[in-house]
């Protein structure tokens, strides 16, 4: 600072400074503060220092207390009644800043959850869990001013911005902001979602590569929902959102996640006597869920249920009449905390509902099925420093049947559970699969018949397939089945039953999820005894090759040679190559069309690249054709200063 009146001189020189955040700052609510010089900073409060000066020159040091609130804030200096306009700031969480609500102390973790601009989701199924590299891009150009805007289109802040403003000190309320705003269910949200096939007049949500296309969108747009999203483009978007915050974020990954729409604790499916699923309720068990953990104090709670926070921007249910859900302390859900803020009961069901299948009769009757169907496993993310995935089930649940877990079951009154007995030796049925199941080849899959017993059994086997969606809800064409009126078994037998799938079927049945749903009902004609299998199997794209040309150097151009070659036995048409990377391509999306691709035949491009800060980036591919949709892959690039 320049001063007019001379030498600057400690002790001598006095003035005042103003700070204040949204439209009605207020001292008493945290969002105004008027602080005067003085010789120290004072870490705990606002306060303003000089830390060196010369001649008619001053530098000078401000610091705010820990819990003020987040947001853009005006700068003003009053000198003998004087006031000047300094400028505007802009006060994130601080995740290095020990009094802050959202410290972290690990260096490792913070470049993970908080600097890195991109990451991995996992996807696919618990058997076959898939990695899809994801651009974050939480500093690219614009997207904090972006961040700020939706906290600011919040319907809190829109009808009480003053105390919307002064909740911003707290990562909980904001974290509860942010879960609603991505969605636009109940406001201007960001993503708009969408479970069907019918994405014309928007984008698929298994198209996108990153979060700073939607956000951007979103703001150009005034705030229109962008079409359209799902489970894993909320939880991102949501990431990147938090982190760009000062909020330490992942996206994780539940496989066989349950959607209990009653609040029992227990997912009912219903199926017919063919072995079809039949829609009699809204339980539903996804492939897997994606969501966001947050890391954060929680004094509104009693001690022991800080740190990681699971909040889910995905619109399923209401939470205080409003489409959110959290932040729930992971500890909660683990003990089976469910009276406690926010949600618990909730995610607790994602991650331990009981599973109970119907077989409904064609004389209006059902039957209860065993059904030894899991929910809540491999609770996944991304490894700190490493593209490896992490289980971190043991932070949301004890290991099945130990004694900590029926006491978890207790204390949450999951009856259902606790109701369990151990199942006497019998029929047992099992879906088993091939290696490779590689999308455009022929396959098998097995039923696999096991008699127990010392005597004979007579038995019908209805196998049958179907193109499925991941969310459970929809399934699609057939693609293959086999009906064996009088399979019989000896004492101690076990036979497999192969159901070949072949492309020229399932290649039309399929969904963009690459999902084949199988379904197993074995029924012993003198008992009436039924079990029922489900199990989902992933195909397998082709791979996208990535070669990088050149010595990846700051501020140096290089290039990228991008390959996918066509496994299937007809012609790829409409084919087009997406491609993006943090400090990679210049903050955008940069796409190729090609017309058609062959039998065999390999689609390529070629893209330009300019790193333009040193480190480990992800260069993300996705590829997209009327028969092959959304293929991803993705290249760590080292880029040297």
């Amino acid at each position: 600072m320049h001063l007019r009146s001379g030498h600057f001189q400690a002790g001598v020189h006095s003035f005042s400074l103003t700070t204040e955040t949204g439209p009605c700052g207020s001292e008493a609510n945290g969002t105004k503060a008027i602080f005067h010089l003085q010789d120290a900073i004072d870490y705990s409060r606002w306060s303003v220092a000089a830390s060196c000066h010369s001649g008619n020159e001053v530098e000078l040091s401000i610091c705010s207390p820990p819990d003020a609130p987040i947001g853009k804030y005006s700068l003003t200096m009053t000198q003998d009644y004087r006031t000047i306009n300094v400028g505007e700031f802009v006060l994130l969480f601080n995740p290095w800043c020990p009094a802050d609500a959202v410290y972290m102390p690990e260096t490792e973790k913070l470049n993970e959850y908080i600097l890195a601009q991109d990451g991995i989701i996992f996807r696919g199924n618990h058997k076959y869990p898939v990695s899809d590299a994801w651009n974050f891009g939480q500093f690219a150009p614009r997207i904090l001013d972006i961040c700020l805007r939706i906290l600011d289109t919040n319907p809190k802040f829109l009808r009480k911005p003053e105390m919307d403003c002064s909740g911003r000190r707290n990562p909980v309320y904001v974290t509860r902001v942010v879960s609603a705003m991505i969605n636009c269910n109940d406001d201007k949200g960001v993503l708009f979602g969408r479970w069907q096939d019918d994405y014309a007049d928007g984008v698929s949500p298994s198209s996108w590569t990153g979060s700073v296309d939607i956000l951007h969108c979103w703001d150009s747009k005034s705030c229109q929902p962008v079409r359209y999203g799902q489970c894993w483009v909320f939880a991102a978007v949501a990431c990147t959102v938090l982190r760009a915050l000062g909020i330490p974020t992942r996206v994780v990954t539940n496989f066989l996640s349950a959607h209990d729409t009653n609040a029992n604790l227990v997912i009912e499916r219903y199926y017919d006597e063919n072995g079809q699923s039949q829609k009699n309720s809204g339980d539903m068990i996804w492939n897997y869920h994606c969501w966001v953990e947050s890391w954060m104090n929680r004094p509104d709670l009693k001690a022991g249920f800080e740190g990681w926070q699971a909040s889910d921007p995905t619109p399923q249910e209401k939470s205080e009449g409003v489409y959110c859900c959290g932040p729930v302390p992971l500890k909660a859900i683990k003990e089976g905390e469910l009276k406690l803020k926010y949600d618990v009961p909730f995610v607790f069901a994602e991650v331990n509902a009981d599973v109970v299948t119907y077989i409904k009769r064609k004389d209006g009757t059902q039957d209860k099925v065993k059904d030894h169907s899991q929910v809540g496993v491999k609770i996944s993310t991304k490894s700190v420093g490493s593209d490896k995935r992490e289980d971190i089930t043991h932070l949301y649940k004890y290991p099945e049947g130990s004694k900590e877990e029926r006491q978890v079951f207790m204390k949450a009154n999951h009856q259902n559970k606790l109701l369990d007995e151990p199942q006497e030796p019998g029929l047992d049925l099992k879906i088993k699969v091939s290696p490779n199941m590689k999308k455009g080849c022929d396959f098998d899959v097995f039923a696999a018949i096991t008699n127990n017993t010392d005597k004979p059994k007579l038995c019908r086997l209805l196998f049958s397939s179907r193109g499925a969606y991941y969310n459970g809800t929809t399934f699609g064409a057939e693609c293959g089945k086999k009906d064996l009126l009088n399979l019989q078994l000896s004492p101690d037998e076990e036979k497999r039953v192969p159901l070949r799938l072949n492309y020229s079927k399932y290649g039309s049945a399929i969904t963009k999820d690459n999902l084949i749903k199988l379904v197993a009902l074995l029924i012993e004609y003198q008992t009436n005894d039924t079990k029922l299998v489900v199990r989902d199997i992933v195909l397998e794209d082709p791979e996208i090759k990535i070669k990088i040309l050149g010595e990846p150097k700051q501020n140096r151009k290089l290039a990228a040679e991008i390959t996918l070659q066509n496994p299937l036995s007809e012609p790829l048409d409409n084919c087009s190559f997406c491609v993006e990377g943090a400090d990679l391509t210049g903050g955008r999306t940069i796409k190729k069309t090609i017309k058609s691709v062959g039998p065999g035949q390999e689609a390529k491009m070629k893209v330009d690249l300019t790193p333009t800060q040193g480190g480990v980036r992800k260069l993300v591919v996705d590829f997209n054709s009327t028969k092959l949709h959304d293929v991803k892959g993705y290249r760590n690039v080292i880029i040297s200063k």
